[in-house]
């Protein structure tokens, strides 16, 4: 997860250096008034993030079936506390009943 991630913030470190290499040399409008700052990291991140839809394919698949397996067996260990809760208070309530 954390390398997909990592992936993510270089494919939009790159955008934004292009980005900003465009906007410098006028290719690209500098935005409204003292908006550049923010007009190049936006701009940035609608570049960014359908390049890394279609290039992290792999990776993106990878760190979902991580959370998947995570999941599970977070299911499986409170489906086990539950079932271990749920004999001993059957036992509790019978051994009440036999008093």
């Amino acid at each position: 997860m954390l390398r997909y991630t990592l992936m993510r913030l270089g494919v939009f470190a790159g955008c934004l250096g292009v980005v900003w290499g465009l906007v410098h040399f006028g290719v690209v409008p500098r935005g409204l008034g003292d908006s550049n700052g923010m007009w190049i990291i936006l701009l940035a991140l609608v570049l960014s993030a359908p390049i890394s839809f279609v290039v992290l394919r792999k990776e993106r698949d990878r760190a979902s079936e991580t959370v998947v397996r995570r999941v599970d067996r977070m299911k499986a260990n409170l489906e086990a506390s539950r079932s271990q809760e749920d004999a001993a208070t059957d036992t509790a309530h019978a051994q009440g009943q036999a008093s």
